[in-house]
This record gives structure tokens, C-alpha cells and sequence, in this order.
């Protein structure tokens, strides 16, 4: 699988803990500087993020991808959109948590969030006005 960091340096053992929730083996991490200027549009630089990234059209929409969010609530959202419109559905975003009853501070991955699973779940509970 291939992850799109766009937050902390991951480590070895939170890639482990990654590949034993999925069931995948991490080829790649592709590390996303997400210093952003706040005098210009978010918009065309979160796009630029993603540009920087090596994946072909094809890899975008076939390759097993998840993503470590940046921090910034409104680059995670653009982020988002921005993915949903190269691969064609929400990403797998991975959900760090203070590693419990550790004496440094250090985190592990809580969970791996399938947001497309979370959207077809959702539909079912439209309703007509």
C-alpha cells in the first residue's frame, strides 16, 4: 500500500501497526510538507501537494492508498475533495492516539477510517424533506 503522509514522520512501528490493521504491506511513503501560505487560496496549493506526489492517473485510481491528514482542519478538507476527485472515492485516513501509559510522549495508530465505507453508510439514511 502506499501511504500519503501529510503529518508527523511516521515510525517503524506505527507502519507495523498500519500493515497489521490493513493486511497490507507499506511499499511506499510519500512525506507532503503542508506549510501553507495563509495570504494566498488553499485550494491550488493542496492541489500542488498532491501534484508533488509520483503516482501515475492509473496508480491514483487502482493502487491501495491511506493517509495521514494534515493537522490544518481546512487543508484536511480540501485535501479530501481533492482526492475524492483524482481516485474517485474517499480515501483510508489513519487515526493517531497517545501511545497509553508511555513515560514520552509517543502515538500509535488507533485505527485506519475507510471514509467511503462511512459515505455509502451514510446515503442509507437520506431522507425526502
Amino acid at each position: 500500500m502506499t501511504v500519503l503522509n501529510f503529518g508527523h514522520p511516521l515510525t517503524d512501528a506505527q507502519k507495523a501497526m498500519l500493515e497489521q490493521q490493513t493486511g497490507l504491506t507499506v511499499d511506499h511513503v510519500f512525506m507532503v510538507d503542508t506549510q501553507i501560505d495563509t495570504a494566498t487560496a488553499l485550494a491550488p496549493q493542496v492541489s500542488a501537494w498532491l501534484d508533488g506526489i509520483p503516482l501515475s492517473p492509473t496508480e491514483w485510481q487502482t493502487e491501495p492508498i491511506v493517509v495521514v491528514l494534515p493537522s490544518l482542519n481546512y487543508s484536511a478538507a480540501v485535501l479530501l475533495a481533492e482526492m475524492h476527485g483524482r481516485t474517485g472515492y474517499f480515501p483510508t485516513v489513519v487515526r493517531l492516539r497517545p501511545a497509553p501509559d508511555s513515560p514520552v510522549p509517543r502515538f500509535d495508530v488507533a485505527e485506519t477510517i475507510n471514509l467511503q465505507s462511512i459515505r455509502e453508510e451514510a446515503r442509507t439514511r437520506r431522507r425526502d424533506s
